[in-house]
C-alpha cells in the first residue's frame, strides 16, 4: 500500500473534522453492516439544493470511517444531484487503495447511508409538493 494514502486513511480516520452532529440536521440516516459490525450516523444541513453541511459518527474499522470522512469532505458544498450520481467505483477511486471484496463493503458504507438520507430528503420535498 502507497504510504501516502496510507497516511490519508489513517488522518481521516483519527482527525476527521467531519465527526459529529449537526444542530437541527435537516436529513438523519443510519446504516449498519451485519457482515462486520460497522455502524454509521450520517447528518445533512442542506442550503437550498446543496449540501452545506455533512457530519457524521460511528463505529467500525478504519476502512468505514475513513471513507465516510473523505466522502464527507467530497460533498459538503456540493449540489444534491451530485450527491445523488456519486458512485462506488468514485468512491472507492478516491480511497486510493486496493481493498478486498469484504473491506469493499466497508469502504462503501458511507456512501449507501448517504444515499438513503438524500432518498429521505427528496420524498419529504416530494410530499410538501417541492421539485
Amino acid at each position: 500500500m502507497d504510504d501516502l494514502y496510507q497516511d490519508r486513511i489513517l488522518d481521516h480516520w483519527e482527525h476527521s473534522p467531519f465527526r459529529g452532529r449537526i444542530e437541527a440536521p435537516d436529513a438523519v440516516a443510519d446504516g449498519y453492516s451485519k457482515l462486520c459490525g460497522d455502524a454509521l450516523h450520517l447528518e445533512l444541513k442542506l442550503n437550498g439544493d446543496r449540501i452545506a453541511m455533512i457530519r457524521f459518527d460511528g463505529d467500525g474499522c478504519i476502512i468505514s470511517q475513513a471513507s465516510a470522512s473523505i466522502l464527507a469532505e467530497r460533498m459538503e458544498g456540493k449540489s444534491i444531484a451530485e450527491a445523488q450520481r456519486l458512485d462506488g467505483p468514485q468512491v472507492l477511486q478516491e480511497l486510493g487503495i486496493p481493498l478486498s471484496p469484504a473491506r469493499v463493503k466497508c469502504a462503501l458504507l458511507a456512501l449507501s447511508v448517504l444515499h438513503q438520507a438524500l432518498g429521505e430528503v427528496e420524498q419529504e420535498r416530494e410530499s410538501n409538493g417541492v421539485a
